[in-house]
């Protein structure tokens, strides 16, 4: 079976390949991996999209925007904070929580309008 998805022959450019290794050494690559798998689990994506739709939500009102118990909200909310994607604050009884800085906003949103356009990546 003849697949169209990679070459049909062996070959590399040598040059191209040790620039990019050369880039990719100086880059923490393997510190980014934790941030983008705690954003792969779906109420953690919902939870970064609430707190880019509204600045600062309390861990009760993000219970429900996922359906989810205050326990199982906290768990995800300890994972974000843990890999540096929130931050939060007591107020009383409360605890308010809010995305760590504006990159992670634009990180977001840039994946949901490239989601949104469909640009035929992987089809």
């Amino acid at each position: 079976m003849h697949r169209d998805d990679v070459c049909d022959i062996y070959c590399y450019d040598e040059e191209k390949v040790e620039r990019v290794q050369r880039r990719l050494r100086d880059e923490p690559i393997a510190e980014i991996v934790p941030f983008f798998k705690a954003l792969a689990d779906e109420n953690r994506a919902k939870i970064v999209y609430a707190l880019c739709e509204e600045e600062e939500l309390c861990v009760c009102d993000l219970a429900n925007v996922i359906g989810a118990t205050v326990a199982t909200a906290s768990h995800h909310l300890r994972i974000l904070y843990k890999q540096g994607i929130v931050k939060y604050r007591k107020e009383g009884k409360l605890a308010f929580y809010s995305l760590d800085d504006d990159h992670i906003r634009e990180l977001l949103l840039v994946a949901l309008a490239h989601q949104k356009e469909g640009d035929g990546c992987g089809e």
